[in-house]
């Protein structure tokens, strides 16, 4: 089993030659969808169809959470509230709520499935403390715990959907205002005061989550370093402390954020190597497919590089993570699922 730890994208609504030509490479993991690759329902079920006669073992994966960030709305698909919906629903009924998340849970996911879309990083575990604009109402609650309760609640809809789950972003992103992808957020709190809440629900749903997304976030009272970049982090505490057994993503390597490391400007090769050598099994490279890619093909050849001299090895127990995140089910016939009983029911207990 081969660890391929590269998910890339691509500019357009099909394959190219070179869209196809670094989908094929065997230290490309799977492929990312924006809006941009959709132009309607058959086209993306069709794309999705390419990639898989492509590499059946390739990870097609999406940012859909409802709300703000949902890249598919139209064909069909369900315009999902944003998590904060769940969240005060909690508030006026906390039973009614964590039945209302399975429900949202298993519409986003066979939605996405039915178009052969095989995960979605979501939910987010971020605590909606205020100040962050680019959280905001995407986080459930201010409370871990009600965080926690509701994204099990998600979780279980996506698993009955045939979908794995991505808590992010660890260990919390929702305290500071800084909008990582345009700048470096730094959250100045110490580990004990991070652990007692944004770090909570990690720790509470260690057996349920199957992937969880880094932070480009720096904490300096516990690593110089971005959470995405820090063994301290990803090792001592997700994996050691909270016993996460998962996946471990970065956060989108080209966003501000992830450009800087102690002090200097990083090169994206240098990027994927400081993630995957402080634990990360994927490195999320978005948007570099736009005019022509050059960042794509700079990035596999560099890691290629790495491999052949020794500075990077390809793990067996990241493959073996990645590998799980794969659907273990066919994905469904959209026609036959808006009939299905099971998806006419959750529909009408999504608020």
């Amino acid at each position: 089993m081969q660890h391929a730890p590269l998910i890339i994208d691509i500019a357009g609504t099909a394959l190219t030659e070179d869209d196809g030509r670094r989908l094929a490479h065997p230290l490309v993991g799977g492929l990312i969808l924006f809006a941009r690759n959709w132009q309607d329902r058959e086209q993306l079920g069709s794309l999705c169809a390419e990639v898989r006669r492509l590499r059946p073992e390739l990870l097609i994966c999406v940012d859909h959470e409802g709300g703000r960030v949902q890249r598919f709305r139209s064909g069909g698909f369900t315009h999902l509230p944003p998590m904060r919906a769940l969240g005060e629903l909690w508030m006026q009924d906390a039973m009614r709520a964590q039945d209302a998340a399975s429900a949202y849970g298993y519409v986003l996911g066979a939605e996405l499935r039915a178009c052969g879309v095989d995960l979605s990083f979501t939910p987010v575990l971020d605590l909606d403390w205020g100040p962050s604009g680019v959280i905001g109402d995407r986080a459930f609650h201010a409370d871990a715990r009600v965080v926690t309760m509701l994204a099990k609640s998600l979780a279980h809809g996506l698993r009955r959907a045939g979908m794995a789950c991505c808590g992010k972003h660890f260990p919390g992103h929702g305290f500071v205002a800084a909008d990582s992808h345009t700048a470096l957020p730094r959250d100045t709190r110490t580990l004990k005061a991070i652990l007692a809440a944004d770090a909570a629900p990690y720790g509470w749903l260690s057996s349920v989550l199957d992937a969880v997304m880094a932070a480009h976030v720096v904490y300096p009272r516990v690593d110089a370093r971005p959470a995405g970049y820090s063994a301290r982090w990803l090792q001592a505490v997700l994996r050691g402390r909270l016993g996460f057994g998962g996946a471990i993503f970065t956060d989108d390597l080209s966003m501000q954020a992830a450009r800087h490391l102690e002090g200097r400007t990083v090169t994206p090769v240098e990027a994927v190597l400081a993630a995957l050598d402080a634990g990360c099994d994927l490195a999320l490279l978005c948007n570099q497919s736009l005019g022509g890619g050059a960042v794509l093909d700079e990035v596999i050849d560099g890691l290629a590089r790495a491999q052949v001299q020794g500075r990077w090895q390809p793990r067996e127990a990241s493959a073996a993570r990645c590998q799980a995140l794969l659907p273990r089910e066919p994905a469904p016939d959209w026609d036959a699922l808006m009939r299905s009983p099971a998806y006419l029911h959750a529909l009408a207990l999504v608020p």
